[in-house]
């Protein structure tokens, strides 16, 4: 299984997200329909297959909360963790409380990262990505922690 590509999707009138197409024989055989959203701390959501999710939850309360940056994280990721399943026709709710952290309203961006899917706010996605973008006439710096990656 492997979620790569970005979408624009609008919600529907209860609020649900429908998944794609290319994307729900993958996710059903990976979890059964099973999934977890939750909030990043970058301002956007995160669906994982169930199963995916579990290992990077028991990373995360497997190290101290008494550290407050790590207890902040873990009460974000952990905190905000909703278990939902996909129904018959691939739609998955997303509720108040992460559509309010995120800012979504109508209109999303899914955007593959492999093993689970970001959430976007469509603005939010296009102003993070205007930067990279050869229009707007910026010179793109490759961040240090990616210093020798190659394309």
């Amino acid at each position: 299984m492997k979620f790569r590509g970005s979408t624009s999707i609008n919600l529907d009138s209860k609020n649900r997200l429908s998944i794609p197409t290319k994307y729900r024989q993958s996710l059903a055989d990976a979890c059964g329909g099973n999934v977890v959203i939750t909030a990043h701390p970058h301002g956007c959501l995160l669906l994982y297959p169930s199963p995916s999710w579990e290992p990077v939850e028991e990373d995360l309360m497997s190290r101290t909360s008494l550290e407050t940056d790590v207890s902040a994280i873990t009460d974000l990721l952990v905190g905000m963790a909703e278990d939902l399943s996909v129904d018959a026709t691939g739609r998955v709710l997303l509720s108040s409380e992460l559509r309010e952290f995120a800012g979504i309203e109508k209109e999303i961006m899914l955007v593959g990262q492999l093993t689970h899917f970001k959430i976007w706010n469509k603005a939010a996605w296009t102003e993070k990505t205007a930067d990279l973008m050869p229009a707007s006439g910026k010179k793109f710096e490759m961040p240090e922690a990616l210093a020798g990656f190659r394309l």
